[in-house]
């Protein structure tokens, strides 16, 4: 019998990359939240400071990229898995890219303007 292969056998990749990914957010968050906790920011000024910082631009830069790459991985495996027709699915991915590159690229927009 012909065993018939379907899919793109991502996954191992997409296991490793949503874990990573993750983890990635969730270290920012706990820091994030910390440092709000420590140091809550009352004004325009205080929040301007805290992203002043080079380092808590690079940071943000890291978890917001983190959430594309995992909003990726989701959203490529949703439409694999429900999505039959070949040429539906191809456009409904390159929506999803060409809406996490904008995202991306406006991130850096905001974070470094």
């Amino acid at each position: 019998m012909k065993r018939i292969v379907t899919g793109a056998h991502y996954g191992l990749r997409d296991w490793l990359a949503q874990r990573l990914t993750a983890v990635v957010m969730v270290v920012f968050i706990l820091l994030f939240a910390a440092m709000l906790l420590i140091s809550p920011p009352h004004d325009h000024a205080s929040w301007k400071a805290i992203f002043a910082n080079r380092w808590m631009r690079i940071a943000s830069f890291l978890f917001l990229v983190s959430l594309f790459w995992h909003a990726w991985v989701g959203m490529r495996n949703i439409l694999m898995d429900y999505i039959r027709a070949a040429g539906i699915r191809l456009t409904l991915q390159v929506l999803v890219i060409l809406s996490l590159l904008f995202y991306t690229i406006w991130s850096v927009e905001i974070l470094w303007s």
